[in-house]
């Protein structure tokens, strides 16, 4: 494996939670990091930034770059204080003011990620797939077209397709490096359609992601999500994935295998979420890795070490 100082070459692709809780435990294994995340947050601090300066939406990069920063400093608990007052600041947080100054500064929203990464001592890098403005719309199973991320995500109707806006804009020319050089790729865990296929759609990324012959595993999430995937197996979010994006997107795919306490079910069931079931038609499909990655808090997340170690332990077996 290339670069064994420093650690193997991984790519991370998504957004939300899921990336930077990913990240999170992956730094821990190596520098060499680079996480690739979606930019069609259309909601909250991100969405008025977006639509009041023209911005890429920051809220993602900035969870990503506080994932990655070395120590939990006070420069990261600033990066992700959040004004509370009930004037022009409030529900922004300050990386997101800082990312959005710093791209004017620096002349490109590219730059600020890299001039904030110095900031935060960032261990590895943040790209963003693309550096276009982007909105994602979604066809409905009932024929209904959602335009938005935030809608997309409060629907309580499944998705036929998904469609980004303008259709395959050029992906960061980074992106596409990293992914060519990595030793190993991960998509997910998070929001099937709207932090990982998203990525998926931008112009180069899953024609890079096919032609690479490295690992690239498929973290499952560990519940399903209403609306957006309710009821869906394992390999519900397989096909859609490769539906979209064709096939040979992943060579693995990790799923977790840790009891998750019935008090936590049936807290979720309420709101039309159940467990990912890996079924035998996944099995067939893919190389699946049960592994043990459930946080044993009171919500069904995926802890951050035991994520990164079964990912380590993955490639290292490869």
């Amino acid at each position: 494996m290339s670069n064994t100082k420093s650690g193997p070459r991984i790519v991370a692709i998504g957004g939300g939670t899921g990336l930077s809780t990913l990240l999170r435990g992956l730094k821990a294994y190596t520098e060499n990091l680079t996480a690739v995340v979606t930019v069609t947050d259309d909601g909250g601090s991100s969405g008025k930034l977006r639509r009041e300066l023209g911005v890429p939406p920051p809220g993602d990069i900035r969870n990503c770059l506080v994932a990655l920063s070395q120590e939990e400093t006070l420069l990261s608990k600033l990066f992700q204080y959040r004004f509370s007052s009930s004037g022009s600041l409030a529900g922004h947080s300050f990386g997101n003011l800082f990312l959005t100054a710093m791209s004017d500064i620096a002349g490109g929203f590219d730059r600020a990620v890299v001039s904030a990464s110095d900031v935060l001592a960032v261990r590895g890098r943040v790209l963003p797939v693309t550096l276009c403005s982007v909105t994602l719309n979604a066809v409905l199973d009932n024929g209904n077209i959602l335009r938005g991320e935030s809608a997309i995500s409060k629907s309580r109707s499944r998705i036929a397709k998904l469609k980004i806006i303008p259709a395959r804009p050029p992906a960061c020319p980074e992106v596409l490096k990293a992914i060519c050089k990595a030793d190993c790729i991960v998509l997910g865990p998070g929001s099937l359609y709207t932090s990982i296929i998203s990525n998926l759609l931008v112009g180069g990324v899953a024609t890079a992601l096919k032609s690479s012959r490295v690992p690239k595993i498929y973290v499952a999430n560990i519940m399903t999500q209403p609306g957006e995937t309710s009821g869906y197996s394992l390999n519900d979010h397989l096909a859609a994935i490769e539906s979209h994006a064709g096939k040979g997107m992943f060579s693995l795919v990790l799923a977790n295998c840790g009891a998750i306490p019935k008090k936590i079910v049936k807290k979720y069931a309420k709101d039309g979420a159940n467990p990912v079931i890996a079924d035998e038609v996944t099995r067939k499909m893919a190389h699946v890795i049960s592994s043990d990655i459930f946080s044993g808090e009171s919500y069904a997340r995926h802890d951050s070490a035991k994520l990164a170690l079964a990912i380590i332990k993955a490639i290292n077996k490869c």
